[in-house]
């Protein structure tokens, strides 16, 4: 039977009333000092494109829990080892190639990339996998077409570069990659005796929906200090230099974090910029940027996501220089 607290004791865990009383002074201090900001033209530029970038890729983030919730409830483990090849050397290609069936972006290739693992494929072949699906997907490569009109060997190069890079990255993976860098969420995968395969999917989805959503809200506020920081005339400071011009477009890439299905349309407005420099914008962006490395780091860790984040990014670009001057 519960006791009632005696006169002037508090009930565990209640709240001092003078730690409530100073929280309150504190939270409304803060509101009106920072009230003449919220009206600041820059900070609306900001919200702005925080807002954007995080509405634009949720859909896609959206599709990919949603994915990722439906293998772990409804898919056997057993097929993943029929679909791929035995020898992890060559399911890495394959694995790459399966990207093209994917119409989402690199929000959506994350969690899907984890379930595979979590199914038992080979993380060579899920990392192969989770390059290519956000570059060489169906909408993309037709949105590239539209942005480059008369410009076949665009998306053609866009193409091989993007597959070039994914399948380097799986095979460096499986040479180089090890386990202890690879840290995968506690979650049980696979049916479970007495739980139905909805309640799985419900519970599957929410956990990596919840999960990474933070990580793409942190990655969209990065992006939209750069984009509100950086000034438009640093861009044709970097545009004479071929070298300088590749290498810029390749960092813009990275931060402004734009999504995979719209890349291209900023990537033809960059006119100052040779066709190699903007391949390199359209290769290097649906695999290496701020909410992609900060939704790798909540999936597979801190440790997997700097090193795979900046050995993708030097592939990338070798990848796109080679197609550039290829097809170019």
């Amino acid at each position: 039977m519960n006791r009632a607290a005696p006169a002037g004791e508090r009930p565990p865990g209640a709240i001092p009333p003078s730690v409530a009383v100073t929280g309150a002074v504190s939270l409304l201090l803060v509101a009106v000092l920072a009230a003449p900001l919220l009206d600041h033209p820059g900070f609306r530029a900001w919200q702005t494109v925080c807002v954007a970038l995080t509405v634009q890729a949720l859909p896609f983030l959206l599709f990919g829990t949603v994915v990722s919730g439906a293998v772990n409830a409804f898919v056997p483990a057993r097929v993943f080892s029929r679909v791929l090849p035995r020898n992890p050397a060559l399911a890495v290609p394959v694995a790459g190639a399966a990207g093209v069936v994917l119409p989402g972006c690199e929000c959506a290739s994350v969690p899907v990339a984890g379930s595979l693992i979590r199914r038992g494929v080979t993380p060579a072949a899920a990392f192969a996998f989770l390059l290519s699906a956000p570059a060489v997907n169906p909408v993309v490569l037709v949105s590239t077409a539209v942005a480059f009109p008369g410009q076949p060997a665009m998306v053609a190069a866009r193409l091989v570069a993007s597959l070039a890079t994914a399948a380097t990255m799986g095979w460096l993976w499986l040479k180089w990659g090890r386990a202890e860098w690879l840290r995968m969420p506690a979650r049980h995968t696979g049916h479970r005796a007495g739980h139905s395969r909805w309640e799985e999917f419900r519970t599957g989805f929410q956990h990596d929906f919840l999960h990474a959503g933070g990580f793409l809200v942190v990655g969209a506020m990065a992006a939209a200090c750069f984009n509100v920081l950086v000034p438009r005339s640093v861009l044709d400071v970097f545009a004479d230099s071929p070298w300088l011009s590749v290498l810029f477009l390749a960092a813009l890439a990275v931060v402004l974090a734009v999504c995979s299905e719209a890349d291209a349309f900023v990537a033809a407005s960059l006119t100052g910029f040779s066709p190699t420099a903007r391949l390199t914008f359209m290769v290097v962006g649906p695999m290496v940027d701020v909410k992609l490395i900060a939704l790798q780091a909540g999936t597979f860790g801190r440790a997997f996501a700097v090193r795979f984040s900046a050995a993708t990014a030097v592939v990338a670009v070798a990848a796109a220089c080679l197609t550039g001057w290829w097809l170019l």
